[in-house]
């Protein structure tokens, strides 16, 4: 069994204007303050990153990692999430999501796409290069606004919508092949990969892909409500990268899962700060030592109530406590009676 690395720090809730969060050095420096070991880069922050000279040169890639590497922190993964939804998107959010792209393709989503599909090829060089062999992404959505069928959906309109999503996403997959590296879909609403049925549906469109993986975050299951814990059960042979988020769901007479359009502060389901929610993380450590996964342990820090630095503070002494030092021996080794075969056979009472 592997020990899960960790804690480690999605950059991404972090990043701004100010120091020491708009450059690498400054806040790799903050982070290590804290006990983080390994940071998960967005590669659409360009304060932090520049993803097509990490795609190009493995020289600029090493000037990153010796920067962390001062810090005592090392790259976990790359993120290309917001590039990610741009794969898909459905008209109705062509406006919303144009924020996600450069200045110049606003309003013309064709362009905006063939650019979203190129940085995620970009992100698997980029990844190969750092030696890294996991990167995060959404699935963007085609079928999101006809989630709830009501009126009745056309008969073929999600099969339609999960094979154009497959095709759409083939040719990135192929190349994170070829680049020795695991493309995990966030399992996310708003996402069409969005639950356990969502995810099986698109890579059985992709023909099983090996590199069709997963990023699993608990905190999205538990505001949808699924078994979080039965999830690994059932998909730990796909999971390659995990989000440490916490949530809680409190139902009232007023409003449930849908949320009933309140703010993020009012919903019956919210994220919380690590700790704070109903997360069993203690099972959920367990069932991924149990799993042998050998990834990471990458808080992504979201909370409508906590302030995000105490946040991090907190949440990098609660992943520590958290991580299980996998055992090299078994527990009864002193009780072994150091029997052999022939021994064995006559306990049997076959000689």
């Amino acid at each position: 069994m592997k020990t899960i690395k960790g804690p480690a720090l999605f950059l991404a809730q972090y990043a701004g204007d100010e120091p020491p969060f708009d450059n690498l050095r400054d806040i790799a420096r903050w982070a290590s303050r804290f006990g983080f070991e390994g940071v998960q880069i967005p590669t659409w922050e360009k304060r932090l990153f520049d993803l097509e000279r990490a795609a190009e040169s493995p020289e600029y890639c090493q000037e990153i990692q010796a920067v962390l590497a001062e810090y005592g922190l090392a790259i976990t993964e790359l993120s290309a999430h917001l590039q990610g939804q741009l794969v898909a998107v459905h008209p109705v959010y062509d406006s919303l999501f144009d924020g996600f792209a450069p200045a110049e393709l606003h309003g013309d989503p064709v362009a905006r796409q063939a650019w979203a599909v190129e940085q995620l090829k970009l992100a698997a060089r980029a990844s190969a290069n750092l030696g890294l062999s996991a990167l995060g992404t959404f699935s963007g959505a085609l079928l999101w606004p006809f989630l709830y069928p009501f009126p009745q959906r056309p008969a073929g309109l999600v099969e339609e919508g999960f094979a154009e999503l497959a095709r759409r996403w083939r040719p990135i997959l192929d190349v994170c092949d070829s680049e020795g590296v695991d493309l995990c879909f966030e399992i996310h609403p708003g996402e069409d990969l969005h639950d356990g049925s969502t995810f099986e549906r698109f890579l059985a469109e992709v023909d099983e892909h090996p590199r069709c993986c997963i990023l699993y975050d608990p905190s999205h299951l538990v505001l949808q409500q699924l078994d979080y814990l039965a999830f690994l059960d059932r998909y730990h042979r796909r999971i390659r990268m995990f989000h440490v988020k916490d949530a809680e769901f409190n139902p009232t007479a007023q409003q449930g899962v849908y949320g009933g359009y309140s703010s993020w502060v009012e919903r019956a389901g919210r994220f919380r700060s690590l700790g704070d929610g109903q997360v069993d993380f203690k099972g959920i450590f367990s069932r991924l030592a149990q799993y042998d996964f050998a990834g990471w342990a990458v808080i992504e820090w979201e909370c409508a109530l906590k302030h995000p630095e105490q946040g991090a503070a907190e949440g990098a002494r609660f992943v520590a406590e958290h991580i299980i030092r996998v055992t090299d021996r078994a527990f009864d080794d002193f009780a072994d009676a150091g029997t052999d075969r022939q021994a064995n056979r006559a306990l049997l009472g076959l000689d």
